[in-house]
Parts: structure tokens; C-alpha cells; sequence
């Protein structure tokens, strides 16, 4: 992922202003991805990778649908699997994965998706970032999953500026209130998807600009 510009961080009140600002928009944010249970949603997370939410969407609708368990993605079979997500980035090698974690599941852990850091981790085709979006989500862990869009805004808003998506993290585990933690992922992601945007900021409808400290603020489109 690349850096963004440096800038100072944020204060201790300028983030629960931040955070109580998204809170009063959207009390109980969602992320985008459909899913029917944690079974689904890990596998919709695993298929996200360099991906849009709205093409895995597309790919898994039918997908889910024949195989909403592990032992059915099994029985699916890799060909299946592979057929079935072609229009989604990668799609080789995602499909190995997801065969090959839902064998996994089966034959470690009874069917079910474990609710842990490490189990989650061991799954192929899940990293840090998948565990996260799972534990946040499905088992509502207070965890953060850093991808391009809340990297970019945690250091182009002075949040949590970080040189890696772990640092990232960390940074903002260390300064987000405890009572915005579950919905701090979710709120973050979704800022930096419609708003905050990589090319260009539209920061004449932000609802934090004020305590963001990225410059030169970008001004309303014919007013520049």
C-alpha cells in the first residue's frame, strides 16, 4: 500500500469529536458484502481480496446459494468453484483456497468457523486483514481490518498515521474511545470508499473536515 502525505496526529479530542460525528450519521454501520452466515462471510471476505464488494456479490449469489456450508463447497468442487467466481480478480487461485479451506473446517473444526485470531489465520487465503473483517463482524471483537481505504484516511487525517497497514492498526487501537471500537472498522472503510477517495478528497462534504488535517482542503467542484 502506498504512504500518504505526513501529517501530525489528531488529539485526543479532535478523535472523539471524529468518532461521535460518525456515530450520530450512522449509529450501526454494515460493511457490503452479502453473506448467509459466518461460513459465507469468510469465504465473501477470502474472494474481496482485490476486488470490488459489488462484483464478489455478484459472483457468490449463485455460489452461496449451492454451497452455503463447507462440506456443499466441498461437494461443489474446485471446477465448480472455479466456474462460478471467473468474473472476480484472481479467481484460480481463490477458488483453490476456499476448496481448500472448507476441507479445513471440516476436518479441524466440526464444520464451523473458529472465532480466533490464530485458526482464522491458518485458513488458506486468510490473512490478518480477513481474520479482522471475520471477528469484527460475525463475533463481534472489537478488531480493526486495515485495507487502501482506512490506511489512506488513517494517515491523511492525522488519526493514526502509520507506514504499514499493522501500524495502522495499532495506531488506532491505541487512540479510538473503547465505546466507538466495534464500529470504528466500518465507519473508516466506508469513509475513505465514498468520501475521503484516494485521487481526490471531497472534502467539501466531509463531515469531519474540521478537525481533519489534511491540506489544502478540497474545495466545491467550480469553486477552485
Amino acid at each position: 500500500m502506498a504512504g500518504t502525505k505526513k501529517v501530525k496526529k489528531l488529539g485526543k479530542q479532535e478523535v472523539e469529536a471524529i468518532f461521535s460525528r460518525f456515530a450520530e450519521i450512522e449509529p450501526e454501520p454494515r460493511g457490503e458484502l452479502d453473506y448467509l452466515n459466518a461460513f459465507t462471510l469468510l469465504v465473501a471476505v477470502v474472494l474481496s481480496a482485490q476486488a470490488t464488494d459489488a462484483g464478489v456479490n455478484k459472483a457468490t449469489k449463485k455460489l452461496f446459494e449451492l454451497a452455503p456450508s463447507p462440506a456443499a463447497m466441498v461437494a461443489l468442487g474446485i471446477e465448480r468453484i472455479t466456474e462460478l467466481i471467473r468474473t472476480i480478480g484472481l479467481y484460480r487461485g481463490k477458488a483453490k483456497n476456499v476448496f481448500a479451506l472448507s476441507q479445513i473446517l471440516i476436518e479441524q473444526h466440526g464444520g464451523e468457523v473458529p472465532g480466533d485470531r490464530a485458526s482464522l489465520e491458518a485458513l488458506p487465503g486468510v490473512g490478518r486483514k480477513t481474520a479482522n473483517v471475520v471477528l469484527n463482524i460475525w463475533f463481534k471483537q472489537p478488531t480493526i481490518a486495515v485495507d487502501t481505504h482506512l490506511f489512506r484516511v488513517g494517515n491523511r487525517t492525522g488519526l493514526a498515521p502509520g507506514k504499514t497497514p499493522l501500524e495502522v492498526e495499532k495506531a488506532l487501537h491505541r487512540v479510538v474511545p473503547e465505546r466507538f471500537m466495534l464500529h470504528a472498522h466500518h465507519w473508516l472503510i466506508l469513509h475513505g470508499r465514498y468520501i475521503c477517495k484516494a485521487r481526490k478528497p471531497e472534502c467539501w462534504r466531509c463531515p469531519i473536515a474540521q478537525w481533519c488535517l489534511f491540506e489544502p482542503k478540497t474545495p466545491l467542484p467550480g469553486r477552485g
